[in-house]
């Protein structure tokens, strides 16, 4: 049986019936706003505390934009679906038009999760997605995540440049293309996560300093400009709206939130989670994740009730990355002093820093624009409150040249880190392409025009100029270009080659699907320690009281390894368990090894 679903706004086009719209709009910096129908005369609003409402004759698929008092046309903040771009009108949507095959699927378990991160438009749009679901449900993902798709301005962007929160990206599809993904990703039994960016505006298309100058701080900057407001109700509702929207009906499964850190009002992301938590349909599974460079243990301490069920961790991967490649510049400086250690810490307690001043920063070095402690003691979090990802779009496209793990790393070490993330109590998170060994870069790619075209192509060079590789300026013009069409078309991920990659990543899938997501509810680190330089050993008793323990070494030569459980659940290379019961954990290999008899 169909099913329709609908989530009614407080602003934006809201059809009353299939003949008749309210349009309502929040502009307290205008006396006078008029709605422009395309094709007729612009039609007075009526004026009301800052917001300007009409209500007229109106069908699906007309388009409209609101008439400031000077005379210019700016799209719906709100609108469902931009056919033409930022730029363009506003179309209204019959929200209840598509019909869903699966409405009644609830979701699942947050210990089930096993994420797959991937970007719409280098995957074929929304349709391009959906074909790929059947490959990933083989590999043994569980749940899929969409980087930010809110309505940017062009037709390709890494999507953190958004203006219209509500619009799903044109280029992708239309509306009922994304249901339609949203809706098989169920029908396969896949959870799917949208990314959403509640900490800035991109830097073209963004109309709201017109007519609501109240959406931004004058006294609070960030690195994409004025800080939002949320002292404002207004302000507040629009996301927290935004969030439902996208849960009630386009019918997600859990929202990432982009860099909180950079939410200047510490009470905002409580009370969305709280309003999500209280407006979710009882018995849903409904997942809810951050990135937070602040490393605030409080927002996971109520997970599944009235918080956060999951915080990125920037920390392990880091640490990790470190002792993988050797790199030490930016923000891996942090982690350069003892990158073992500090891994350790992470599987033992969570955060790496809880409290500390990031190693390398000091008031007169820092290039942080805030040096100081970081962090809040996190060791009585479970496990599964952090998300381990050995790449994803960040940390793969923030590099000079998008260059992934596998053109870094020796591949048996790569696989030895690949084992101690899929087979920790983590919530582990892979980025696409990672499972087949894909080569091809993930770039940074907009679409701008002119002048901030220009602009953003000569920042993104600058960025680099304190790395050594990119110190001489001819190195820094080879960067490529964002606004180029070649460089995302480079950053498409090429069609899946290494079956060895992909059978070992389905290998350590399928154990911890069958060994560790029954057992992670109720599990708890035991402990963790560097092994030498270079590896690190975990323990940790799971939910039903069996000892999961890990070692693994990042490095070239073998490491002292005092005793070698038994019964062995994974090796990442053949004789590396033999060679660990013998004293000594081989280089670029860990094992895994899970005692259910106690």
């Amino acid at each position: 049986m169909s099913q329709h679903f609908s989530y009614e706004l407080p602003f934006g086009a809201a059809l009353r019936d299939r003949s008749r719209a309210r349009f309502r709009l929040w502009a307290p910096a205008q006396q006078r706003v008029d709605l422009a129908i395309e094709g007729a005369a612009p039609q007075p609003m009526t004026a009301a505390s800052g917001w300007f409402e009409a209500d007229i004759d109106c069908a699906p698929g007309v388009r409209y934009r609101f008439q400031l008092q000077d005379g210019r046309r700016v799209p719906d903040p709100a609108s469902r679906f931009q056919p033409d771009d930022v730029h363009g009108p506003s179309a209204v949507v019959d929200p209840r038009a598509y019909q869903w095959r699966h409405g009644r699927w609830s979701g699942r378990p947050w210990e089930e999760t096993v994420i797959y991160e991937l970007h719409a438009g280098v995957c074929g749009g929304y349709d391009g997605v959906a074909a790929r679901l059947p490959q990933l449900v083989e590999l043994g993902v569980t749940a899929l995540e969409l980087m930010p798709i809110g309505e940017f301005s062009g037709a390709r962007n890494w999507g953190y440049d958004g203006v219209l929160p509500y619009a799903p990206e044109s280029t992708y599809g239309a509306p009922e293309r994304l249901k339609a993904l949203v809706d098989a990703a169920h029908g396969h039994g896949l959870m799917m996560f949208l990314d959403v960016v509640y900490n800035h505006f991109g830097p073209d298309g963004n109309f709201l300093p017109l007519y609501a100058p109240q959406f931004f701080r004058e006294d609070v900057q960030t690195p994409w400009g004025a800080a939002i407001d949320f002292r404002h109700r207004e302000v507040r509702d629009f996301f927290i709206h935004n969030a439902l929207y996208w849960l009630l009906e386009y019918r997600f499964d859990g929202l990432r939130f982009d860099a909180v850190h950079a939410i200047h009002d510490d009470s905002f992301m409580d009370e969305l989670a709280a309003t999500v938590r209280g407006r979710v349909e009882a018995g849903r599974h409904v997942h809810l994740m951050l990135e937070n460079e602040h490393n605030e243990a409080c927002r996971l301490e109520r997970a599944g009730r009235s918080g956060f069920d999951a915080q990125w961790n920037d920390d392990a991967h880091n640490a990790a990355h470190v002792l993988l490649t050797g790199e030490t510049e930016g923000y891996y400086r942090h982690y350069a002093d003892a990158p073992a250690a500090r891994l350790a810490r992470c599987l033992a307690e969570g955060f790496a820093y809880q409290g500390e001043t990031p190693a390398g920063d000091c008031p007169a070095a820092s290039a942080d624009p805030n040096p100081g402690k970081r962090g809040s003691r996190s060791a009585h979090l479970p496990p599964t409150a952090f998300i381990f990802f050995l790449q994803n779009h960040d940390q793969v496209g923030n590099r000079a040249l998008g260059g992934r793990l596998i053109t870094l790393v020796a591949p048996p070490a790569l696989r030895a880190a690949a084992a101690l993330q899929l087979l920790c109590p983590y919530i582990p998170l892979l980025f696409m392409g990672e499972e087949w060994g894909s080569r091809t870069p993930f770039l940074y790619f907009t679409d701008f025009r002119d002048r901030l075209a220009a602009s953003v192509r000569e920042g993104r060079r600058r960025e680099f100029a304190r790395f050594k590789a990119f110190a001489d300026p001819a190195r820094r013009s080879a960067i490529p270009d964002p606004n180029s069409g070649e460089t995302f078309c480079r950053s498409m991920p090429d069609e899946p080659g290494d079956d060895h990659w992909r059978e070992f990543y389905r290998q350590l899938l399928r154990l911890r699907a069958r060994h560790l997501t029954p057992r992670l509810r109720g599990a708890a680190a035991m402990g963790a320690a560097p092994l030498g330089q270079a590896g690190v050993t975990a323990a940790w008793r799971l939910g039903d009281g069996a000892v999961l323990r890990i070692a693994a070494n990042f490095g070239a030569h073998g490491l002292r390894l005092t005793a070698a459980p038994e019964p062995l659940l994974f090796e990442s290379q053949p004789g590396a368990a033999s060679a660990a019961a013998a004293g000594e954990l081989p280089g670029f290999a860990s094992c895994v090894w899970l005692d259910a008899r106690s």
